[in-house]
């Protein structure tokens, strides 16, 4: 089992930067796929990033709206994951959720993570 605790979150101006970690407090990730979703205020929750588990040589994939601005990158030696989140706008204001799939892919289905974070709340004010 993994517990995942996300953190890096706050309040940015459009177009900053801000860097989320995702740490496994209990487990080991290295043969988990790790996923980044967000939910905004009355929306579904959304697929942003993931990357394979270690295994599948560390493929990433990411959503049409982010791809060029964010990067997922993993350390396992360090039990973590990262969502750097560069150009920030309005519109990326959101929960965001770090998820775990055992093997996994980089794949953006919800269904298919077993694991996920209590959320880290990214807000960017225009």
């Amino acid at each position: 089992q993994v517990q995942l605790v996300e953190s890096g979150g706050g309040l940015v101006q459009v177009g900053g930067s801000l860097r989320l970690s995702c740490a496994a407090a209990a487990g080991a990730i290295f043969s988990y796929g790790m996923g980044w979703f967000r939910q905004a205020p009355g929306k579904e929750r959304e697929f942003v990033a993931a990357i394979s588990w270690t295994g599948a040589s560390g493929s990433t994939a990411y959503a049409d709206s982010v791809k060029g601005r964010f990067i997922i990158s993993r350390d396992d030696t360090k039990n973590t994951v990262a969502l750097q989140m560069n150009s920030l706008k309005p519109e990326d204001t959101a929960v965001y959720y770090c998820a775990a799939a055992r093997y996994g892919h980089s794949q953006s289905g919800r269904d298919r993570y077993e694991y996920w974070g209590q959320g880290t709340q990214v807000t960017v004010s225009s």
